[in-house]
């Protein structure tokens, strides 16, 4: 069953070393994500499950050990998400960009608890798959956390990635609601469509945590939101 979950935004930026100078102006945010962190390592979980939007070669499963690297944004720094089985490092693919950063998370938070895996969602996964995924998730252990990596729309302002859309405050301030009040209902409700126009991340990886949480009886903490460079960025706790 789910015992805790933190939802954090997953820009690479959020590394400093990526962020170089502008570093600063995401303390915030990384500091709200630590404290998620704490929420996680407090629930004493016997697995925890990294789940982050990713492109058709960073989907599904990655074991304990899997590595990424911040090389293609320019920064010789490499992550892997927890310790492999057996002590040797995981062989296989590399972590999509939000795993990566998950996992930098982790390193940085001092993560040394229970196992740690990956899981790539398409950023176009159906909303009722995403459930499905997280139902089995929340299968997988007695005591089960999810870090879950996402971003809100990018349309936020005329200089966002994505151009000023001017939904796109509306559906942040839904998804902030939903993911500061845990409310499961709320998150599986969200319109794939429009986020897909919207380019928010987040979306499926959202609902996969609506599905992993679904009768845990969470409540949920909203400790930051803000939309620096136009894109939304949220992290919540439940517990």
């Amino acid at each position: 069953m789910l015992a805790a979950a933190a939802v954090c935004p997953c820009p690479p930026i959020l590394v400093p070393e990526v962020a170089a100078g502008a570093a600063p102006e995401l303390d915030a945010a990384r500091n709200a994500c630590l404290d998620a962190l704490g929420v996680l390592a407090a629930a004493k979980p016997d697995l925890l499950i990294v789940a982050g939007p990713a492109g058709p070669d960073g989907r599904g499963p990655f074991p304990p050990g899997s590595a990424g690297s911040f090389a293609g944004f320019g920064v010789d720094l490499t992550v892997r998400l927890g310790e492999a089985q057996g002590g040797s490092p995981a062989p296989g693919r590399p972590l999509p960009a939000s795993l990566a950063v998950g996992a930098w998370l982790l390193d940085r938070a001092g993560w040394g608890g229970a196992p740690v895996e990956g899981l790539g969602v398409g950023e176009p996964l159906a909303a009722d798959r995403c459930l499905r995924a997280g139902d089995d998730l929340a299968a997988r252990a007695r005591r089960v956390a999810l870090l879950v990596m996402g971003d809100g729309s990018a349309c936020r302002t005329v200089k966002a990635p994505g151009y000023l859309d001017e939904r796109a405050a509306d559906f942040d301030a839904a998804a902030a609601r939903a993911l500061g009040s845990a409310d499961v209902a709320a998150l599986s409700a969200l319109d794939e469509s429009l986020a897909y126009e919207l380019k928010a991340a987040g979306r499926a990886p959202w609902q996969v945590l609506a599905g992993a949480a679904q009768g845990a009886g969470l409540g949920g903490q909203l400790l930051y939101e803000d939309a620096p460079y136009g894109v939304g960025y949220v992290v919540a706790a439940w517990s």
